[in-house]
C-alpha cells in the first residue's frame, strides 16, 4: 500500500494527525493482500472555520485498487472520531468488493440444451 497524498483543508496538518490516519488506514492492508499496486490518498479538515459545534470535522479517504475506486467521506465532530468512521465504511467497502470478485469466479454455466 503506497499513500501518495495526505492533506489538510482549513487546519493544520500536524504529524500526531498523519500518524493516526496512516495507521488506520494501513490497518486495511490485510484485507487487499491480493492487489499489487494500491494508491491512497488521505485528505483531513475543518468544513467550516467558523462553526466549533456539529460536525465541523471531516476525513475522506481514496484508495485506488486496480479495477476499482474505492472512497468513503464521513463528518464526525472530533477529527479522530471522522477518521474511525471512514476506516470502518472502507472496511465494509473492501469486503464486498472482494466477495463480488469471488462470486463472479465460482459461477458455472448452465449446461446448454441438447
Amino acid at each position: 500500500m503506497h499513500i501518495t497524498n495526505i492533506k489538510g483543508t482549513n487546519m493544520d496538518l500536524t504529524e500526531a494527525i498523519k500518524d493516526y490516519a496512516t495507521k488506520k488506514v494501513e490497518a486495511l492492508q490485510k484485507y487487499l493482500t491480493d492487489f499489487d499496486p494500491i494508491d491512497v490518498s488521505i485528505e483531513v479538515g475543518q468544513t467550516t472555520r467558523g462553526q466549533n459545534k456539529g460536525p465541523i470535522f471531516r476525513a475522506e479517504v481514496n484508495i485506488n485498487v486496480p479495477g476499482m475506486l474505492l472512497r468513503a467521506e464521513e463528518t464526525a465532530e472530533d477529527l479522530y472520531a471522522a477518521i474511525d468512521l471512514v476506516k470502518d465504511q472502507l472496511q465494509r467497502q473492501i469486503v464486498d468488493f472482494k466477495n463480488k470478485l469471488s462470486d463472479k469466479t465460482q459461477r458455472v454455466p448452465r449446461p446448454g440444451k441438447e
